[in-house]
């Protein structure tokens, strides 16, 4: 059993990636692939079939997963330098 820095419901900030700069709630971490699905972060379509509940069939959107190395909690990045990154005003 690995153990990690992030773990289910917590807040977290994407600080490297494509994603970068988006925040979210940890809904699952996947710890095979060292990766975790955060709430509204890496969407990814998913066409669905022709069901009951989807009579058209439907393209579903849903949350892929991220690196947890991108992965830092919404607490220690709001207490780190990262927050203040906008430069000095220029006169």
């Amino acid at each position: 059993m690995q153990k990690f820095h992030i773990k289910r419901n917590d807040a977290v900030v994407v600080i490297s990636g494509s994603h970068k700069g988006k925040t979210g709630k940890v809904l699952e971490v996947l710890p095979a692939k060292q990766r975790a699905r955060v709430e509204g972060v890496a969407m990814m379509k998913r066409h669905l079939k022709k069901s009951q509940e989807h009579p058209q069939g439907t393209i579903a959107e849903r949350e892929g997963s991220v690196h947890i190395s991108n992965l830092m909690l919404q607490s220690v990045f709001d207490a780190s330098k990262r927050k203040k990154v906008t430069p000095p005003a220029a006169t």
